[in-house]
């Protein structure tokens, strides 16, 4: 029996996430989204995955770039994380926020509490999304602010 999308959906909503903003960079300029299907697979060698819907705009960037960069939230970057998840063009949404490049050259948002800079090293397509998965390059740890998560449809804060 084939569980109801509608139901699956609301159980997925009780499932708190870290929020992060992911992103790359391809001829075309910078790119990235917000997410919360993140995790990590292995410490040996360090690796993550990134799950990115195939209908993103950005989707393409991210798989023929071969790299990512994932930015782990605090609470003060509520805002930035709203303007990631929305339709704006890529210029406003790099615009909230300072950047820099590491290793791999995908965006670190400065003042994230961790950013994972990584070479994407297989993906797999699953129903709507592409399974990334992303080996670590370097890690850049922020201060200890709290995180941000996403549960019950709203934002809420962490630690700290």
């Amino acid at each position: 029996m084939a569980v109801n999308q509608t139901l699956y959906r609301d159980g997925m909503a009780r499932l708190g996430a870290a929020v992060n903003i992911i992103t790359t960079t391809s001829e075309e300029g910078q790119h990235g989204l917000t997410a919360s299907a993140v995790c990590s697979v292995t410490d040996t060698p360090p690796t993550l995955l990134v799950c990115i819907n195939r209908s993103s705009r950005s989707h393409d960037h991210f798989v023929i770039g071969g790299a990512l960069c994932v930015n782990v939230l605090t609470p003060d970057h509520q805002a930035i994380s709203t303007v990631f998840a929305g339709r704006d063009e890529m210029e406003v949404k790099f615009s909230s926020g300072e950047w820099e490049t590491l290793e791999t050259g995908a965006p670190v948002l400065r003042g994230a509490t961790a950013s994972f800079d990584c070479r994407i090293t297989q993906s797999m397509q699953i129903g709507t999304h592409s399974v990334l998965f992303c080996e670590v390059q370097t890690v850049t740890l922020g201060e200890r602010a709290g995180g941000l998560i996403y549960f019950d449809r709203a934002y809420h804060e962490v630690g700290g």
